[in-house]
Order: structure tokens, then sequence, then C-alpha cells
């Protein structure tokens, strides 16, 4: 009958503790980066209504008013467009840093699952038959984590697809618009 081995038990709480902390940080990391992003975003939204309502203040004809309102279009647009990108960058950084954590620990687990096995293998009652429904099982698992990431990347692959598509048709929108000197 096996004991219970104080010392990896304390290991093992040890290295999910460090995921923790690690996993934390980068929450801690993106809500800082995003914080950021939104304040930058927020200046200059205000900054830009401000110079905006400053110029619509100085009208003096119909003539004038299109023009200013043509304008202030462009820069707006170009600013959402600045603001989504920095907004998906951000989403997909911190999807890799977790997806790179999570991954990392997965195979640390399996390591320990698999020496695991091996040493469980070597008994003599029943060790066979629970040594190969384990490697099955961890197979399995290990399928499913590979399918799963794999099915993330694509996914990824999709959203960076889309924000480029939509960043350009809004970019030629916004090119539409302005008036040609």
């Amino acid at each position: 009958m096996n004991t219970i081995n104080l010392e990896q038990l304390a290991e093992s709480q040890k290295a999910n503790a460090q995921v923790m902390m690690t996993l934390v940080r980068t929450a801690f990391h993106g809500m800082e980066q995003l914080s950021a992003l939104n304040l930058a975003a927020s200046r200059e939204l205000f900054n830009t209504s401000a110079s905006g309502a400053q110029q619509l203040l100085e009208v003096k004809d119909p003539q004038q008013l299109k023009g200013i309102a043509t304008s202030l279009a462009q820069p707006n647009v170009d600013k959402l467009l600045e603001y989504s990108r920095g907004l998906y960058d951000l989403a997909a950084n911190m999807q890799r840093e977790i997806t790179s954590v999570m991954e990392q620990q997965y195979s640390a687990m399996t390591h320990t699952a698999s020496g695991l096995v091996d040493k469980s293998g070597a008994t003599p009652i029943a060790g066979d038959v629970f040594a190969g429904a384990m490697k099955q099982m961890m197979s399995a698992s290990t399928t499913a984590f590979e399918n799963i990431s794999q099915m993330a990347k694509q996914m990824t692959d999709i959203v960076d697809a889309n924000v480029k598509a939509a960043s350009s048709a809004t970019a030629q929108a916004a090119a539409a618009l302005t008036p040609k000197k």
C-alpha cells in the first residue's frame, strides 16, 4: 500500500500556487494595460470633442459647418480603429500568455502523472491493468487538450482576420467620407 508522500504533495501545492500567482499577475498586468488604453482613449476623446466644439462655435455659415463636420469625422474614425486594434492586441496577448501558462502546467501534470503510472505499474497486484487504464486516460486527455488548443488558435486566427477586415473596411469607408482636395 502506497503512503502519501508529503514532500511530493508540498511540491505540488507550491507549483500550483506559482501557476496561480502567474495567472493573477497576468490578469493584473492586463487590467493595467486596459486601464491605460481606456484612459488614453478617454483623454483623446475629450480633447477632440473640446476642439470640435470650439470649431463648431466659430461657424459662421452652413458650408463651413459641413467642412468642419467632415474634417472631424476622419480623425475620430482613425482613433476608433486605433483603440480597437489596441484592445484586440491586448486580448490576444492575454490569451497567448494564459495559454502558455496552461500548456506548461498541463505538460508538467502529464509528466508527473506518467511517472506515477510507471511506478504503479511495478506493483504486482493489478498494476498492469491500472497502468494501462491510466495511460489510455492520459492519452485521451492529451488528445483533448491538443484539440482544444488547436481550436483556440483557430478562433484567434479567425478573430484576427475579422479585425483586420473590419479595420480595412472602416478605413475605406472613412476615406470615402473625407473630401478630396
